[in-house]
């Protein structure tokens, strides 16, 4: 089996991926290829100073969309660069089983923590300083 088709898309297009050449190609919809460029410049933390790449990415998805985009790909990024530094297999070889059930969270105690955080969401953000 190839990695493409375990991934959800097909080797073709895991190549065009790899090669960085995603916004050239008719293997992808626009959908893709912007979820592709926002990742890498949330990733290579280059989405704050572009907003050629924001009005792209808006272009084809809506503002709640781009913030749930964000967010995976920060906690992404954030669980990767945890598993690194620690040396950590991200995928054992045992999978979720090793772990045990009692370390999952309560689904009443993860939407009470979001809860909390709606309730107490500020009104508006301090703008950010000028670089």
């Amino acid at each position: 089996m190839s990695l493409g088709r375990v991934a959800g898309v097909t080797d073709e297009e895991l190549k065009v991926i790899q090669g960085n050449e995603y916004m050239n190609s008719d293997l992808l919809t626009p959908r893709e290829k912007a979820t592709l460029l926002w990742t890498e410049h949330v990733t290579l933390n280059t989405a704050k100073n572009r907003d050629d790449v924001y009005n792209e990415v808006a272009a084809v998805f809506s503002e709640a969309e781009i913030v749930e985009l964000t967010t995976v790909c920060a906690f992404r990024n954030m669980r990767n660069r945890m598993h690194d530094s620690l040396h950590l297999d991200p995928d054992p070889p045992a999978g979720a089983d090793a772990v045990g059930a009692g370390s999952q969270v309560s689904p009443d105690a993860l939407k009470a923590y979001l809860q909390h955080l709606l309730d107490n969401w500020p009104d508006a953000f301090p703008d950010a300083p000028k670089e």
